[in-house]
């Protein structure tokens, strides 16, 4: 059996692992590429009884740039300036 574990990364919202024993590889890549799945902490392999880590090979193959652990800091600063313009705002 082969599965693909995608972790995302939602700052301070948590994280959340997408594990779905249909999905192939080719999906995962679209997926990515699509925007559908973003702020990747890692994608695993896991066949048989071995676990690899592709995040590496994945993000490449999506034509994506490698997104470094920052990409939930970005959001998280993003989340923080709209809640700055917010409470600005108000005043």
């Amino acid at each position: 059996m082969q599965y693909f574990v995608v972790m995302i990364d939602y700052g301070r919202r948590g994280r959340e692992a997408i594990v779905d024993p249909e999905i192939t590889r080719r999906e995962v890549v679209s997926r990515i590429a699509s925007g559908e799945y973003s702020n990747i902490s890692f994608i695993h392999e896991v066949a048989d009884c071995s676990v690899q880590d592709i995040t590496e090979e994945i993000l490449n193959e999506a034509a994506l740039p490698e997104l470094g652990t920052s990409g939930a800091g970005l959001q998280d600063s993003h989340l923080d300036h709209v809640r700055d313009l917010r409470k600005h705002e108000r005043a």
